[in-house]
This record gives structure tokens, sequence and C-alpha cells, in this order.
């Protein structure tokens, strides 16, 4: 059997037409695997059907943190020469908008024919300058514009949806600024979604509080770090780009006196994994900072025993995140049968619903 610390362990087969284009409309009628876990079995279900695995008293935690449209185009010029470019913003450097030039870090492409200096036209009489390039290869760019920039991003920004995610019609581009945002975004300030999350709708979330289930909602801005890809052929020497994450100290008791008691505490997404687990590596658990934990086979959760999540690309931190709670061997045999039962794939297609039963 391959090493689960190599790189080459996740690999599965999967057709391209199981990449989903866009999601099911609604929302939660999604498919939706359960896999649990001391049992070794799994059952398939609709996402609308969540509610049947939930009593009252138990946790539901997610992440409320709201993506920004921070896909840019525009056009480098250089003397009479324009050439296209793509930005796509991952946060501000600067303090607070409107007390100076906002400076943010971005990622740029055509990477290679970037240079300090350049300056980048925008709609809206947005410029920006090239500052520097930073040791990952990521680029700073300070931006001149009528007004503070996040203010701007509705009108000539994009969602920033995956690359797989093909968009050559313009309606549907428009239709991202609606799929790929949870209902119960808030927080601005992710450059991805938290997909698990984009399944629920009012109805579900209402019968859940019907059934008396408690909703609890923390704070992670998505960053780079969720789906830079691994480079390394031994998984234990990649390290993860830091997230934002904030926890209530009232969400975080909710979830401790859940545990205590032995209610579940159903975990919705691995944004919301990474912020719980980082937060509670430290003593006292620290609520609020910088989420740097890279979760793969042999990590010993401290909150975690309950997840939704979806279904994640192959040689992804997410997948290794996975296998980690749910066991190597048992994920990637779901996978495979998630495959042979045609279930839709990645950020816009099914889910998974892991418990620890």
């Amino acid at each position: 059997m391959e090493s689960v610390f190599s790189l080459s362990a996740y690999d599965y087969e999967l057709p391209r037409e199981l990449i989903a284009q866009a999601p099911v409309e609604p929302r939660d009628q999604a498919r939706m695997m359960v896999l649990r876990l001391r049992q070794r079995h799994w059952v398939h279900r609709r996402f609308v059907e969540l509610p049947a695995f939930l009593q009252a008293g138990d946790v539901v935690v997610v992440n409320n943190s709201r993506v920004l449209p921070a896909r840019l185009y525009g056009r480098i010029v250089r003397g009479n020469r324009e050439r296209p470019v793509e930005v796509l913003l991952v946060r501000r450097l600067s303090s607070e908008a409107g007390s100076g030039p906002e400076r943010w870090h971005a990622l740029l492409r055509p990477s290679r024919r970037i240079r300090p200096d350049d300056v980048l036209h925008f709609p809206a009489e947005v410029r920006a300058s090239v500052v520097t390039q930073t040791p990952e290869g990521d680029w700073v760019l300070q931006f001149e514009s009528p007004r503070p920039l996040e203010t701007l991003l509705d009108d000539i920004g994009w969602m920033p949806v995956p690359p797989y995610i093909v968009r050559r019609d313009p309606s549907l581009a428009e239709r991202d600024r609606r799929w790929y945002q949870t209902v119960y975004a808030k927080v601005q300030g992710s450059i991805a979604a938290p997909t698990a999350g984009l399944h629920f709708t009012p109805r579900v979330i209402q019968a859940l509080r019907e059934k008396g289930v408690l909703w609890c909602e923390i704070t992670l801005h998505v960053g780079p770090g969720t789906f830079r890809p691994v480079r390394t052929p031994d998984v234990r020497h990649h390290r993860m780009d830091p997230e934002w994450y904030e926890i209530s100290p009232d969400v975080w008791a909710c979830i401790e006196t859940a545990r205590r008691q032995g209610r579940r505490v159903l975990v919705v997404g691995t944004t919301t994994t990474r912020a719980l687990e980082s937060a509670a590596r430290q003593d006292p658990p620290r609520l609020s900072g910088w989420a740097d934990v890279f979760i793969y086979p042999g990590y010993e959760f401290r909150v975690v025993r309950d997840l939704l999540t979806n279904f994640h690309l192959p040689r992804s931190t997410l997948l290794m995140l996975v296998c980690a709670l749910g066991g190597y061997e048992f994920v990637l045999a779901a996978y495979r049968e998630a495959v042979r039962e045609r279930y839709r794939f990645y950020s816009y297609g099914d889910c998974m619903l892991i418990l620890d039963e």
C-alpha cells in the first residue's frame, strides 16, 4: 500500500463530465453521501434530508464569511502597448480604507510578464501600481480609485469561481454572484466560497431550528491557502498559507457544552474545521488569529468528529483533511463509489456527510 504521506496517494480517476458547472436548483436537492465511520457503511440521500440526522440540542457550526467579487480584468499599459491581465485580490494590506493608498496582496495572471512599477488599468477609473513580488510568487499592488476599492467591487469585480468552472456565457457569470455565496454569508473577506455551506437553503435552516438544533456561526476568510496546490512529494513537507478566523466566546462555549454532554456537533466545511482546530491547539483556546494548521492522516482532532463537506480535488489539502477524519482507505473507497454513482464533484457539486457513528 502506498504511504498516506505520499502526494500521489491522493489521486483518483474522475470523468470530466462529473465536474459540476452549476449548482442544482434548489440547492438543497444536491445528493448527499452519508458515511458512518464506526459502521464502515454509507448510504445515499439528499441534502434536504439533513435534519433527519440531527436531534434537538445538536449543534451545526458554519463559516459565515462572504465572498468578495475579487477577480478583476484589466490591462497593463507600457508605452503604446497594452496587454490583458487578470487579478485575484487576496486581502487588503493597508490599514483603514480611505486613509491613503490601498495596498492589496494579489495573484496575477499571466504572472511571468509582470514587472515592479507596471501600471494596471481597470474600469471605473481604477488603477494599480505593481509594488513587489512576494517570496511565494504573488504580488503586492497599490491602488488608486475614486472611492475605497471594496465599495467598487460589486461594479467592476467578478466572483472568483475556480478555473474548472468554465464561463463562456456571461449570464452564468452573473448568476455566480448568487450561486457562489452561502445564504447566511455576512462578513466580507473570502476569495473562495466555503462550499459545503452552499447547499443550505432557508427551509433547511428553518427545519433545523424547529427541531431544536442549535445554529452557530464562526468566520474564516478563505484565502490561497485553501486551494494552493501541494507540490512536495511527501505531504508532511507542505506548509499552509495562514487564513484569518474569529470565533465568539458564546459560540465556543456552545460547542464545548454540547461536546461535554455528548451531543453531536456537526461542522460544515473544511474551513470551519481548520478554524476550530486552530483555536483548540492553544490553552486557553485562541478564538481569533491566523489558522495555519495543515490536517492530514495522523492528525489528532481536538474538536471535530462530524463533518459536512463537498467532494474535493485530487492531491488537495482538502481531500487530505477528509481522509484524516474519515480514514484514508474508507474515504477513497467512498470517492470511487461516488464516481460510480455519478455524483457531481467540486464546488458546485454534491456533498458528503461524515458521522462518528
